[in-house]
């Protein structure tokens, strides 16, 4: 079986950063990965409360459209986080889903261990915060034990970063974006390859 490759999009438009994901998706699609996709447009995702109620009943007690991404991940080889850039850094809603993933490691501290990571950042501004973005996702591959990919060095250092100058036209012009987008991709590939 091909390995299964779960891109996560946290925006709640269905424009720039949504295109981006599903690009990314397409290209792990040629090379024989089994793909799904999950956006947090239109979905109910309400914020972790750090109650402990994880801790201490292995389940989050909020019943919301997390739901449906749990088994996602649990089968999942590889995770794409893709967020637009809001105020330099993830989106709330992507960060809400890295919050909620906290429920998944009350039940099972190994959960995403071995799993390999890859982030996508897309932001309206040449500079308005992709790399803070990346980094974000990074260190929640990082802290949960995942193996973070970037496209390496010359243009892809941590991730595809992408600039849309807030249209979807902006980013299907971004060339360096693309070019990003194509170096990490091949990475991620490579490595889900190995394992």
């Amino acid at each position: 079986m091909t390995a299964v490759v779960v891109g996560i999009c946290g925006s709640p438009r269905k424009k720039a950063t949504e295109f981006v994901l599903r690009e990314a998706l397409s290209m792990l699609e040629e090379r024989g990965f089994e793909t799904e996709c999950f956006t947090v447009r239109g979905k109910n995702i309400g914020f972790c409360q750090h109650c402990d109620f994880c801790i201490r009943n292995k389940r989050c007690r909020i019943e919301d459209d997390m739901q449906a991404l749990y088994p996602l991940l649990k089968d999942a080889k590889g995770i794409i986080f893709a967020t637009p850039v809001y105020n330099g850094g993830v989106s709330a809603q992507t960060k809400a889903v890295m919050d909620r993933c906290r429920a998944l490691l009350a039940a099972d501290p190994e959960f995403f261990r071995g799993k390999i990571g890859m982030a996508i950042a897309v932001g309206g501004d040449r500079s308005g915060g992709q790399e803070l973005a990346l980094s974000q996702i990074l260190t929640f591959y990082i802290l949960n034990g995942m193996i973070p990919v970037s496209g390496g060095s010359f243009g892809a250092n941590i991730g595809a970063s992408f600039w849309s100058k807030d249209t979807l036209e902006g980013v299907k012009e971004d060339e360096e974006g693309f070019r990003s987008l194509r170096k990490t991709v091949k990475r991620f590939a490579q490595l889900l390859e190995q394992f």
